[in-house]
C-alpha cells in the first residue's frame, strides 16, 4: 500500500471520528448544562490523544469503542455529562500513560473516582474463579459509591458483545458466557430490560450459533403473519382507548430470541406452539396522580374485549419491583377461529422509560415518588452487609459472588414490622431470613414468629404484606439446619458465622483427642505427615474438618487403631513389593507414564490449545460431543483435559467463571472416530417399525447401537438409542435416512 493511500485512510478516519463526535453531542445535548459541552471535548481530545496509535481487533481507531460507548449511555441509558465524559475516558487509566491524578486535575475528583472503580473491573477475567469473584465484589462494592460506574460497565460491555465478530472463537466464548453469568443478571437489577434482553440474546449468538440463526430465521418467516394477527388483536383496544379519551401508543413486539429459545428448552414444544410468543405493550401518556386509577380502568376495558388467565395477572403498580419498574401485565385469550394467549403490558410514559434505562430514568422522576428508591435502598443495604460480611468471616469470594448473583434475577416480597416499616426480602425469603434482616441478634435468637398475628415456623415462606413479629428466646443458638430454608444472603453469612465460630471449640477438642489417643497406640508426634494421612484416610476436606469430626463424635478414637493397623500392614506390603518385583515395577511405570501422556490411537483426532499440540483428553458426560461437534477443553483439577460441546448445559459457568483453564479445541477432520450419540425417536405405532428402524441403522448404514430402549402409549412411539459414529457429517446422514422411515414423525439429538 502506498504513503499516499494511507494518508487518504487516515483523513477518512479523522472525519469518521470527528462525524461519531458531533453525533454523540447532538445526543447529549439536552442533557447538558453550563461548562458541560467545553469539558466534553476536553474529555474527547484527551481520548483521542491517548489512543492514536491503538486499534481494535477489527482494524477500526480504538477511539470509535470509547465514543459508542458514550453514545450508549446517552441514548439507551439516559445519562449525563459526568457520564459522557467518564465514557471518553474509561480505558485511558487501564491502556495508556494517562494517570488518574492527571484526570482528577482537569475533571474533577468525582470523574476521577468513577473511572478509578472502572478501571479496578476492567478486561475480562482470566485469572481463575476466585479472581474473577474478587473483581465481581468490587464491582459490587462500587454500587455504594456510584451506581454510574457499573451503568458505564454495561455500556461497555454492550458495545464489546456487539463487536464481537472479530475476536477469536475462544474469547467470544469467555467474554459471552462471562456476559451472561455476571452482566445480564445485573442490567436486570439494575432495571435496564432493554439492554439486558440484547446481552442475553448476544451471548447466545455466540455459544449457541445454530439455535440463534434457527429462531431468528423463524421469526423472520413469520413477521408478516404475526404484525397481521397484532392489527386485528389492538384493534378494538385502540377504539376502546379513544372511546376513554386516552392519549397513548400501542406496541407490538416479539419476545426476545433468548427468551424464546428458554421457552422451547423449557417447555420442550415446537415454535409454533409457543403461545406467549410476543407481547402488546399500552403505553398511556397521563398526569402522575392518575396513573394506578388509568391503567387499571384500560385493564378493564382490554378484559372485557379478551378472557383473561387470572394466574397470569401481575401487578407491579401498587407494588414495584425494587429495580424501579412498574407495569400491569396480565395474559388474555384471542378471539377466532384458533385462539392465543397474547400478553399485555399496561403502563404509562413515565413508567415505560423506567422500565427500559432503569435507574437514570427513576432519577428523573425521583421528586415524585420515593416508594422504589426505597425498595433499591433495602436490597443495596443488604449487598452491603453481606460484603462486610464477608471481610469479617473471610468468606471466598467464589461463595460470596454467586450467593449476590442468585439475588439479582429473584423476584422480590415486600413485607412488613409490626410498626409499618417496609422491608424488601428476595421471593422465598422465610421468617428466619426477616429475623435476621431486622438484626442479626434478633435472627440468631429466633425461636418463631408470628405472621399476621398467627404462629409460624421459621421456616415459613413470607408472602407480599404481611406483617412479621418476631419470637425470641437467650438459649436459642443458630445450626447448620437453618442453612436448609434460609434464601438471604445475610442470613446465610451470618448463620455460617456463628456456625464457624461454634465448630473451632471442636476442632480444638478433637486434636486434643487424637494426640492423647496417638500416643497411647505409639506414635509420639502428630506430624504432618500423620495428619495428611489421617485425613486421606477418614476422607476428611482438611485437618480442621478431620479434628471437627473426632471433637463432634462424628469419628470414634477407637478408629485410630485400625488406621495404624491398616497402615503397617500397607507398609509392609509396599516393602516385600520393592524387593520382589523391581523389573515388574518399572514395566508397570512405563505403563503408567504412557496412559498419562497419550499413549492412545485416537489422540491426534483433536487439536487443543493455542498452539493446536495433540493433548490426550477425555470426552464430558454431560454433553457427549462428537467430531464436528463445536467444542472446547476445560482443564479440570482431578481428571485432566475434558472436552465439551459449547451448547453443553455446563459451558457457561465453566468459560465465565474459570476462563484461565479454558482451552481452543478443533476436530482434525481427516480423523475419524467413534462417539457416542444420542438419538430420541418419536412416531406413531406400527408393525415392524422398530424393524425398519434397526435396519436403516445397522445394516444400510453400518452404524452401531451401543444401547437401545423402547416405549410405547397411547399409539405414540419413543425410542431412545445410544449410536457410534464418527462425527456430525455422519449423524446427519443417519437422521435423514431415518426421517424417510415410515411413521417416524421428529428426531432429536439427546444429551
Amino acid at each position: 500500500m502506498s504513503v499516499e493511500a494511507v494518508a487518504i485512510d487516515l483523513e477518512l478516519e479523522k472525519k469518521e471520528i470527528l462525524k461519531r463526535y458531533r453525533k454523540l453531542l447532538a445526543s447529549a445535548k439536552p442533557y447538558l448544562r453550563d461548562n458541560d459541552a467545553k469539558l466534553i471535548k476536553q474529555a474527547f481530545l484527551m481520548s483521542v490523544e491517548a489512543h492514536k496509535h491503538m486499534r481494535r481487533k477489527s482494524g477500526e481507531p480504538y477511539i470509535y469503542h470509547p465514543i459508542a460507548v458514550a453514545q450508549i449511555c446517552v441514548d439507551e441509558i439516559g445519562l449525563g455529562a459526568t457520564s459522557i465524559i467518564c465514557a471518553l475516558l474509561h480505558d485511558v487509566v487501564e491502556d495508556t500513560e494517562v494517570t488518574l491524578d492527571e484526570i482528577s486535575e482537569q475533571f474533577g475528583s468525582k470523574v476521577a473516582k468513577i473511572i478509578d472503580g472502572l478501571t479496578k473491573i476492567a478486561g475480562v477475567f482470566e485469572h481463575g474463579s476466585s479472581q474473577q469473584a474478587e473483581n465481581f465484589r468490587k464491582m459490587l462494592l462500587t454500587l455504594s459509591d456510584d451506581i454510574r460506574v457499573i451503568l458505564i460497565k454495561l455500556a461497555d460491555r454492550l458495545h464489546n458483545m456487539r463487536t464481537l465478530t472479530s475476536m477469536a472463537r475462544d474469547k467470544q466464548l469467555k467474554i459471552s458466557s462471562e456476559t451472561f453469568y455476571l452482566y445480564a443478571p445485573l442490567a436486570h437489577r439494575l432495571g435496564l430490560h432493554a439492554i439486558k434482553s440484547e446481552l442475553e440474546d448476544l451471548c447466545l449468538k455466540y455459544t449457541e450459533p445454530e439455535a440463534y440463526k434457527e429462531i431468528a430465521k423463524r421469526l423472520k418467516e413469520t413477521k408478516a403473519s404475526r404484525e397481521k394477527f397484532i392489527q386485528n388483536f389492538i384493534r378494538p383496544i385502540d377504539k376502546g382507548l379513544q372511546d376513554m379519551s386516552f392519549k397513548h401508543v400501542i406496541k407490538g413486539r416479539p419476545k426476545s430470541i433468548y427468551s424464546i429459545h428458554n421457552k422451547l428448552k423449557k417447555s420442550n414444544v415446537p415454535f409454533d406452539e409457543i403461545y406467549d410468543l410476543f407481547a402488546v405493550r399500552v403505553i398511556l401518556d397521563v398526569p402522575k396522580e392518575q396513573e394506578k386509577a388509568a391503567c387499571w380502568a384500560v385493564y378493564s376495558m382490554v378484559t372485557d374485549h379478551y378472557k383473561p388467565n387470572p394466574d397470569r395477572l401481575k401487578d407491579w403498580i401498587s407494588n414495584p419491583k425494587s429495580n424501579g419498574y412498574e407495569s400491569l401485565h396480565t395474559t388474555v385469550m384471542s378471539s377466532g377461529k384458533k385462539g392465543r394467549w397474547v400478553e399485555v403490558q399496561i403502563r404509562t410514559t413515565r413508567m415505560d422509560e423506567i422500565a427500559e434505562k432503569g435507574f437514570a430514568a427513576h432519577w428523573k422522576y425521583k421528586g415524585n415518588d420515593t416508594r422504589t428508591n426505597k425498595a433499591f435502598e433495602s436490597w443495596l443495604s443488604q449487598i452491603r452487609e453481606a460484603l462486610d460480611s464477608s471481610d469479617k468471616a473471610q468468606q471466598s469470594a467464589v461463595e460470596l459472588v454467586d450467593d449476590i448473583r442468585s439475588s439479582l434475577y429473584n423476584e422480590e416480597v415486600f413485607v412488613y414490622t409490626p410498626k409499618g416499616k417496609l422491608i424488601v426480602l428476595k421471593e422465598g425469603a422465610t421468617a428466619l431470613d426477616f429475623a435476621f434482616e431486622i438484626h442479626t441478634e434478633v435472627g440468631a435468637r429466633c425461636i418463631g414468629a408470628k405472621v399476621n398475628n398467627k404462629l409460624v415456623p421459621l421456616s415459613y415462606k413470607l408472602k407480599t404484606g404481611d406483617i412479621i413479629e418476631c419470637m425470641t428466646s437467650a438459649k436459642q443458638k443458630p445450626s447448620e439446619d437453618w442453612l436448609g430454608f434460609v434464601v438471604t444472603t445475610k442470613a446465610k453469612s451470618r448463620i455460617k458465622d456463628y456456625i464457624k465460630e461454634a465448630n473451632k471449640q471442636h476442632v480444638i477438642v478433637g486434636r486434643d483427642m487424637v494426640e492423647h489417643r496417638l500416643k497411647i497406640l505409639g506414635v509420639n508426634v502428630l506430624t504432618l505427615e500423620v495428619t495428611n494421612q489421617l485425613r486421606a484416610y477418614f476422607n476428611a476436606k482438611d485437618a480442621n474438618d478431620l479434628f471437627y469430626r473426632f471433637g463432634k463424635g462424628y469419628i470414634q478414637l477407637d478408629e485410630l487403631k485400625r488406621w495404624k493397623s491398616d497402615r503397617e500392614s500397607h507398609e509392609r506390603k509396599q516393602a516385600a513389593k520393592s524387593i520382589q518385583e523391581p523389573l515388574t515395577n518399572t514395566k508397570n511405570l512405563v505403563k503408567e507414564l504412557k496412559k498419562l501422556h497419550g499413549d492412545r490411537k485416537d489422540a491426534d483426532a483433536l487439536l487443543i490449545g493455542e498452539d493446536m499440540d495433540k493433548i490426550d483428553y477425555t470426552l464430558a458426560k454431560c454433553c457427549n460431543p462428537i467430531a464436528g461437534d463445536d467444542v472446547f477443553g476445560f482443564v479440570t483439577i482431578n481428571e485432566g483435559i475434558k472436552i465439551h460441546r459449547t451448547s453443553c448445559p455446563n459451558a457457561p459457568e465453566l468459560l465465565s467463571r474459570h476462563g484461565d483453564r479454558v482451552l481452543k479445541a478443533v476436530w482434525a477432520s481427516k480423523i475419524e472416530m467413534s462417539f457416542v450419540a444420542h438419538l430420541i425417536i418419536k412416531g406413531t405405532d406400527r408393525m415392524g417399525l422398530m424393524n425398519d428402524v434397526t435396519r436403516v441403522i445397522s445394516q444400510d448404514l453400518q452404524v452401531n447401537i451401543q444401547n437401545l430402549s423402547i416405549g410405547v402409549k397411547d399409539g405414540i412411539f419413543e425410542g431412545k438409542i445410544a449410536l457410534m459414529v464418527n462425527n456430525t457429517g455422519h449423524l446427519e446422514k443417519l437422521v435423514s435416512s431415518l426421517e424417510q422411515v415410515s411413521g417416524v414423525v421428529e428426531i432429536e439429538r439427546g444429551e
